[in-house]
């Protein structure tokens, strides 16, 4: 028994130190004192204490003593491991490189300090910017007619092109010293956000020289010569940029870029000139048939070495500016991708540039790829989240407001528990949408998130697909007639341009977010590489011996961490906050000390395989976005206080990630490559098994509830719609509807009785006219009552109502013949 007790004791001991994070020279001295305690309870007498003492020296000496560890241990492991790891490329060095770790690192180290989120500052609306946003984006979204934009047009009118240069909707980012507005990364988003629920083409049009286009590289890179030649005109809108990036074989893969530029020497005026010849074939390029300056990426060549260089032929990517109108510039020809927005193909053969086109000069030759990956980065975390947003938050109210308008079988179609499966995720992910995209946008302006805006790229635009396909389910037929009535049309056709834009989803999913994650967000990965790179050997020796201890020690406390707050429900995790949501951020700590673990077997076991284990990569990436994304609604729900609205939609939020958490281990532990350490991963990351599901029904019904009750004027309501856009006038799609909901929610008090005493006979009456006569008559409604239900009805009708066309209009909207029969038949454009 004595025996027992103190096997017990020392596993208890150890484990607390384990559990808690114990240094070597610490794990060492509690050794030696557990053996002296030995001794002097009798356990064993002094021969025992002098074997216990030499067994134990040997080991001790040879890890505690740095120059012995390192010969006998640390050098044979470093000179595998220089010999193994493959060189990495210097298009993916700089793609990992690039950009900054924010607080994605805290939640893949094991350990997040959650003081760090909750003393974040969220970026606030300056009050120009807010101005900005009630007025001028306002005033844009007033101006456009999507249907005209989307079919009779097929662009935007010469009068919203106007107004969006004259009110420099393309200068967002530009600094006000250079005439931008110079607005934060935040403000930007809401711009784009409202912009999008009017009409993505306008969205997609000013959000994309604000993400990736000439005037970021500009005011990031730019000589002061460029910044004040191009500047001032694309601030003002007298120069329309694009950027020329992709082309017919090179998509994600930059390695490829077939586009050349060839340093040389021309006679220009009759005089010799340095510059570049230019040969490029690009295509996906928007703003490209109207642009007026392009920048351009392109793999630079010096064959002659006319840089100053003559040992350095290939300079790698490079990026420049030019004149769209420069002599051999191809442009003016578009694509069709589903939506309107410009876009389409440039190209270029013996295209001359003077040298100092380079964006940043020639000393920035061959540093291409690194200023586009760091815009891109920055630019993920804004444009695509704001529509995603804008989808999540607009579908949330049209799609809720249509599910109570709509009855079918004598009841709202909002009351069937299959409408409110969709309706629910609806809302709960707008709400997700929102607080991820308010922390990212902020994360943006502090400094520039890599890993982090490549994953809300991805789980953003998913959820935005995931949002239009249960509204268009929801809607049904009303859903897919084209035509001014239809406000998810448009948004469900151009859908895919956000899946594919800034790197494919799935690709992000399977090789972006984990594979640039666990090398960045690690606390020893990236700097054991460049250890190994290392030219100096015995340099890079102690570097990596170094490194490698306390990343043995880092992972060990990781998986003793992991395994114990899994066993105990994550009790011993201490949760920041004393509130409903105490226990989301225990089991958010057990899941990152969990995702810790499995990364370090994963890349200890599977090595430089890991890249192409894509699967495995995926499944770890998905626990990491999904651990960043439910600290957002954390974060949100601490921001803005615990009303009834934020505890069901927070609570419906975090079950929702935890539950895709545990399912993204259960696959990685299922399908791990080597079977053999599958039980260990299992035993770590889920010991006692899967225990969230997701969002109850009885959940999911709540939301549901306060979705079709929700009141714009409350302090959610607010939230929720401060950046949208609501039209007005009953030519409008989405105020047809409004109008519809908000008189829906004036007759609510009587209209259930009126419909109960028609279903059961007691109100008679074959029209609704002889149906509100008769129900006044029996004292069901007063007359101001059937007023208002006369009213509510012509509304109700109407909504429901799909729009029709004369062949003539479809086939030539602007014919003569077509205007003439649609003037004869115009009902689609009435109030029915």
């Amino acid at each position: 028994m004595f025996g027992l007790i103190t096997a017990l004791i020392l596993i208890g001991l150890y484990w607390t130190l384990f559990y808690r994070g114990i240094s070597l020279r610490l794990f060492t001295a509690v050794t030696a004192l557990v053996l002296v305690a030995f001794w002097a309870v009798g356990f064993y007498g002094p021969l025992g204490l002098a074997i216990a003492a030499v067994v134990f020296a040997i080991p001790a000496i040879a890890f505690n003593v740095v120059p012995l560890r390192r010969m006998l241990m640390s050098r044979p492991l470093y000179r595998v491991f220089r010999r193994i790891l493959p060189e990495m490329g210097a298009t993916e060095k700089e793609a990992i490189e690039a950009g900054e770790v924010w607080w994605e690192g805290e939640m893949f180290r094991g350990r997040p300090d959650w003081n760090q989120l909750l003393d974040f500052k969220l970026t606030k609306l300056t009050e120009e910017e807010q101005a900005f946003l009630d007025n001028e984006a306002e005033q844009l979204c007033v101006m456009i007619d999507d249907w005209e934009v989307n079919f009779e047009l097929k662009d935007l009118p010469e009068p919203v092109w106007d107004y969006i240069r004259n009110n420099r909707f393309f200068a967002m980012l530009i600094p006000k010293e250079h005439g931008g507005l110079g607005f934060s990364a935040y403000a930007q988003s809401c711009v784009v956000a409202k912009i999008a629920t009017r009409s993505l083409t306008a969205a997609v049009t000013v959000m994309v020289p604000n993400s990736l286009g000439p005037g970021e590289l500009l005011v990031h890179y730019g000589t002061k010569e460029q910044q004040e030649q191009w500047l001032p005109g694309l601030a003002n809108g007298r120069e329309l940029p694009c950027f020329a990036l992709t082309g017919v074989e090179v998509g994600s893969d930059a390695t490829q870029m077939p586009d050349t530029g060839v340093v040389t020497r021309r006679t220009i005026d009759g005089e010799e000139v340095l510059g570049l010849s230019l040969t490029f074939n690009k295509r996906y390029i928007t703003l490209a048939p109207v642009a007026t300056v392009m920048g351009l990426a392109f793999k630079l060549k010096d064959p002659d070495g006319l840089l100053g260089d003559p040992d350095k032929v290939d300079y790698g990517i490079t990026c420049a500016l030019l004149s769209t109108d420069t002599p051999g510039v191809e442009i003016g020809r578009r694509h069709y991708p589903g939506a309107v927005f410009m876009n389409g193909p440039i190209h270029g053969k013996d295209v001359f540039v003077p040298i100092d086109a380079i964006i940043g000069g020639p000393e920035q030759a061959g540093k291409g790829w690194r200023m586009l990956v760091e815009c891109l980065s920055a630019g993920r975390g804004i444009s695509l989240p704001a529509l995603s947003t804008a989808t999540g938050k607009g579908m949330y109210g049209i799609t809720s407001a249509y599910a109570r308008i709509r009855r079918q079988f004598g009841t709202e179609i909002g009351n069937f528990e299959g409408v409110r499966e969709g309706l629910g995720v609806i809302g709960g992910y707008a709400y997700i949408l929102e607080n991820v995209r308010n922390l990212t946008a902020s994360g943006v302006d502090h400094c520039t998130p890599s890993v982090v805006t490549a994953m809300i790229k991805y789980h953003s635009t998913e959820m935005m697909r995931t949002v239009i396909n249960h509204a268009m389910d929801i809607h049904s037929g009303r859903g897919i007639i084209m035509g001014p009535r239809n406000y998810l049309a448009a948004a469900y056709q151009a859908l895919p341009v956000a899946i594919t834009v800034e790197g494919a989803n799935v690709m992000t999913r399977s090789l972006m977010i984990f594979g640039q994650g666990a090398i960045r967000c690690h606390p020893y990965v990236l700097s054991e590489m460049e250890a190994a790179h290392d030219p100096d050997f015995k340099t890079g020796l102690r570097t990596f011996d170094r490194l490698l201890f306390s990343h043995i020690g880092y992972s060990v406390n990781r998986m003793v961490r992991a395994f114990t707050l899994g066993l105990t429900g994550a009790r011993l995790a201490k949760a920041p906050v004393a509130n409903v949501m105490a226990d989301y951020y225990r089991h958010l700590e057990r899941f990152s000390a969990a995702l810790a673990f499995s990364a370090d077997v994963s890349m200890g076991s599977l090595g430089g395989a890991l890249k192409l284990k894509e699967s495995t990569s995926a499944r770890l990436g998905d626990v990491l976005s999904h651990l960043y994304m439910a600290s957002a609604t954390l974060k949100g729900f601490e921001e803005h206080g615990a009303t009834d609205e934020d505890v069901v939609h927070a609570t419906w939020a975090l079950e929702y990630h935890l539950h895709a958490i545990e399912s993204a281990f259960h696959e990685f532990v299922r399908n791990y490559p080597i079977k053999a350490l599958r039980p260990l991963l299992s035993i770590v990351a889920l010991p006692t098994g899967r225990r969230f599901s997701g969002p109850s029904d009885a959940l999911n019904g709540r939301l549901c509830d306060m979705m079709s009750a929700m009141d714009l004027n409350s302090a959610f309501g607010k939230r929720m719609s401060y950046d949208i856009y609501v039209g007005r006038g009953e030519n409008d799609p989405t105020g047809r509807l409004m109008a519809a909901y908000e008189k829906l929610k004036e007759v609510d008090p009587f209209y259930g009785d009126f419909l109960r005493g028609v279903k059961h006979g007691e109100i008679e009456g074959a029209t609704i006219e002889e149906q509100l006569q008769d129900a006044v008559t029996k004292g069901r409604l007063d007359e101001r009552q059937a007023e208002q239900l006369r009213e509510y009805d012509v509304l109700r009708y109407d909504v429901l109502l799909t729009d029709d066309f004369s062949k003539e209009y479809l086939f030539n909207p602007h014919s003569e013949e077509a205007r003439r029969a649609e003037a004869e038949s115009a009902e689609w454009r009435k109030v029915s």
